[in-house]
């Protein structure tokens, strides 16, 4: 019997989805929902979906369902407070 410690699995890795949202958003999103970008053109959601791939090593997937956003992206609601800047 061995008493040397055995290796914990991998963690499976992080993946970074690039899609667009029902509206024609292009979205960046993380699967753990710590990142989202929104995008004027797919190039430019690529672009920055490539580099925070080779950042975190992560997985790159193009999405063909659409994404939902986790940011909302609408207008102030009256009453409700805006943010002082962005996160």
């Amino acid at each position: 019997m061995s008493s040397e410690p055995h290796p914990e699995p991998d963690e499976p890795g992080l993946v970074i989805y690039v899609g667009q949202d029902r509206a024609g958003h292009w979205l960046v999103q993380d699967a753990g929902g710590r990142l989202e970008g929104r995008f004027v053109s797919r190039s430019a959601a690529l672009s920055f979906a490539r580099g925070e791939c080779e950042s975190y090593h992560a997985s790159l997937v193009m999405t063909g369902v659409p994404l939902v956003p986790l940011i909302p992206f609408g207008p102030v609601e009256a009453g409700e407070k805006p943010l002082s800047r962005a996160a």
